[in-house]
């Protein structure tokens, strides 16, 4: 452990234990590091690290005060979903469509984007890698691997999958365009029309939109909000329905955030192999945890290749680009044979100044960086909901990623909170296009994944005022707001 840590966690327990109330102020940068016989740097990076966890707060031209542990969040969502547990067909796509249309306008506040900033990411310098790789690069090069992807990038993704204990090789993967190509070839390769799927409830949209499109039907499951799918209501769900596959996210699930433990994900592993039942695991937020190491995947403990793991580097390095990847299990070769004749393959100059940038070792120091971002975002959105929000507001407190899910009122309707909010400038995400029969109408979807600034702090207020609208009418317009969202 390096010496910020030790005294961030010292600084930390002084916090928990009371030694340290809310309100105290911090010793200066340079007093701390007199007192305590370290440099300024190690000061400055144990409080950033404090700040992060939302135990202390900077104010301008005055220092660093103790928040306290608790006193900056809403209450938790404790609760599992308890859906209804039947086959459902999907019908969702007009649906996420309207809302997801209307929240890609650059001058909303975006709390309800599907994508983090750009900004937080090493555009620039990826440009830069590409101008200087192109021009060295083979005319043949274009047209090398061109279904499996770059041979330079397979092996340098197989390499990060080998520095956590996996062994997935370069020959295992395929490159395709982002990870939602992989997703959706890897439902194509184990599904027919008809067959059922299971997912969780709630679940990524864009699952269910898969689903429809491939004329599938859906078996949402009950989910924890912290470590994720109802391993026993998934099994009674496999007796009973007998689904062609499941598709998961193991890892700072969209939306919930949840977090499968490492114990639950061996024994989500060892259901998987009691039934013969594939899984398609979405693990594109694995790289944003804010622990000290990776969490996982369950592909870590799949000794039969059931489970076809898909990530890309849109989320963790390069947005726009369009570079994700598969490592199909026994199905390699069903994937690379669809990804053939599906899209031929992924941009080959892409593939090759990523693998490039990845050889030049930044890709780690940048992660840490957007971590501790993404980390200290969560806890001012958490501080705004617990200024603005109605008494009621629970939410999920995510380790990772940067989405968080917000339980209102039961009488609160967040499809018509969209619309109002709309009215302000200001995007969301409403509950209702995370499942496939429109339940979770008092739930929200918010984006933690942008620069926390003056702009994000006023919507946060308006949007506070808002939900107090809703309840000042006492607007039961949704049947009492449809039952069945968490809890």
């Amino acid at each position: 452990m390096k010496r910020y840590q030790h005294l961030a966690e010292a600084l930390e327990s002084s916090i928990l234990s009371g030694a340290l109330h809310a309100g105290d102020r911090l010793p200066s940068i340079r007093a701390a590091s007199i007192s305590r016989n370290v440099s300024p740097t190690t000061v400055f990076k144990a409080y950033y690290l404090l700040e992060a966890k939302g135990l202390i707060r900077a104010r301008d031209r005055s220092g660093f005060y103790v928040v306290g542990p608790e006193s900056t969040r809403p209450p938790e969502i404790e609760m599992t979903s308890a859906p209804d547990e039947r086959v459902f067909n999907v019908d969702v796509s007009d649906r996420v469509l309207q809302v997801l249309g209307a929240t890609m306008r650059r001058d909303l506040v975006p709390l309800g984007s599907a994508l983090p900033s750009p900004e937080l990411y090493p555009i620039p310098r990826l440009s830069q890698v590409m101008a200087s790789t192109l021009p060295k690069l083979s005319v043949w090069h274009t047209v090398d691997d061109l279904s499996p992807g770059s041979a330079q990038l397979r092996h340098a993704i197989s390499l990060r999958y080998h520095a956590d204990g996996m062994q997935v090789y370069a020959d295992d993967l395929v490159v395709t365009n982002g990870a939602l190509e992989a997703l959706n070839i890897c439902l194509g390769v184990v599904t027919q029309p008809g067959d059922a799927v299971i997912v969780e409830s709630p679940t990524f949209y864009a699952a269910l939109q898969a689903l429809e499109r491939n004329h599938l039907r859906a078996i949402e499951v009950s989910t924890h909000p912290r470590d994720g799918i109802d391993l026993e209501a998934m099994e009674r769900a496999i007796q009973r329905y007998k689904p062609a596959a499941c598709w998961l996210m193991t890892n700072f699930q969209n939306p919930l955030g949840s977090l499968m433990p490492e114990d639950k994900k061996r024994d989500l592993v060892a259901l998987l192999q009691r039934y013969a039942l594939p899984m398609i695991e979405d693990d594109v937020y694995g790289e944003l945890y804010f622990d000290s190491r990776r969490p996982l995947p369950a592909k870590a403990f799949d000794q039969e290749g059931l489970i076809m793991h898909c990530s890309s580097f849109s989320k963790s390095l390069a947005p726009g680009w369009r570079v994700g990847w598969v490592a199909g299990g026994r199905y390699t070769q069903h994937i690379m044979r669809d990804k053939l004749s599906l899209s031929l393959s992924a941009s080959a100059p892409a593939q090759v100044a990523l693998s490039a940038y990845l050889s030049r070792s930044g890709f780690d120091r940048h992660l840490r960086t957007l971590r501790h971002r993404f980390e200290w975002q969560r806890n001012c959105m958490l501080q705004a909901i617990t200024a603005h929000f109605p008494e009621g507001t629970r939410t999920t407190y995510p380790a990772g990623g940067y989405f968080l899910w917000v339980e209102l009122p039961k009488c609160v309707d967040t499809s018509r909170l969209h619309q109002m909010a709309l009215a302000e400038g200001i995007s969301i995400a409403p509950g209702s296009i995370f499942s496939s029969h429109e339940r979770f109408h008092h739930c929200l979807r918010l984006n933690y994944g942008h620069p926390w600034d003056e702009r994000l702090q006023t919507g946060m207020e308006i949007l506070g005022r808002l939900i107090a609208q809703q309840l000042e009418c006492g607007d039961h317009s949704t049947d009492e707001i449809q039952q069945g969202a968490i809890p």
